[in-house]
């Protein structure tokens, strides 16, 4: 009879264990949960650079050009703000005035501030809602732990099903392949996180292409925002005989 009373005690004592490890392990209620405590209200101020490298052709076609560009960025109650710099403006013009000269002449700043706009910025100060959108369009899969920078993180992995392409977009594709990976700290703040897209298909019956989409980011919080400090994307695509590469990091620093 004792032996029964302490095997009970043991069973109920283990299944109150694996019932809090199954809550604490779910790891997109944790997600879910952290960013809706991130609204992204609170002001915020950075210092934003881009880099940018691009390839496009093959043998004597092949054209390759670097920029660099930096600028402030601020958000408050009065909107979104972006300041550029009198030397970076001096720039561009130079650059706006060689094109017209030679429109083959080589614009890296011109090419480098297309990814500083306000469309390509917001959703690195307002990362929450941008990471949200990118889960609903995604199915989620396993969790696992693993570690992040030498620290203990969860990775939530998704499925990005073809579905998830526009409808003009599937008429095109024969084979498409698309991935969200997610690592979250203890709490649930995201980490970072990496989206891979691969698309191949035909168009116009006789033109085959094929695409590669890659895209790493690194999380940090200011106030209630949840902001992207590091953002990598790397594209590459082929189709009708041409080739092309690009390669943009973003890095954000916040100002005081």
């Amino acid at each position: 009879m004792l032996l029964k009373k302490k095997l009970l005690v043991l069973s109920a004592a283990w299944l109150l264990s694996a019932v809090a490890t199954a809550a604490r392990a779910d790891g997109l209620t944790d997600l879910k949960a952290a960013l809706a405590r991130l609204p992204g209200q609170s002001p915020v101020k950075a210092l934003v650079e881009a880099k940018t490298w691009s390839r496009q052709g093959e043998g004597k076609e092949l054209e390759e050009q670097n920029g660099q560009v930096s600028i402030v960025l601020e958000d408050s109650p009065r909107g979104l703000q972006l300041l550029f710099g009198k030397d970076l403006l001096a720039r561009l013009e130079v650059e706006e005035r060689a094109r017209e000269k030679d429109p083959k002449a080589k614009t890296p700043s011109l090419a480098a501030i297309r990814e500083v706009n306000a469309s390509e910025l917001r959703p690195m100060i307002s990362a929450a809602g941008n990471l949200t959108r990118s889960m609903e369009k995604a199915v989620f899969k396993t969790e696992k732990a693993e570690t992040y920078n030498g620290k203990p993180a969860r990775l939530l992995s998704f499925d990005i099903p073809v579905d998830k392409l526009t409808e003009k977009e599937r008429k095109y594709v024969k084979k498409f392949e698309g991935s969200l990976d997610i690592w979250i700290a203890a709490d649930g703040t995201p980490v970072a996180s990496r989206m891979h897209q691969a698309i191949s298909g035909r168009a116009f019956v006789v033109i085959s292409f094929e695409t590669k989409n890659e895209e790493d980011l690194v999380y940090g919080l200011s106030g209630d925002r949840l902001i992207v400090v590091k953002k990598e994307t790397h594209t590459s695509g082929s189709g009708a005989g041409e080739k092309g590469e690009m390669r943009v990091t973003k890095i954000l620093q916040l100002q005081s």
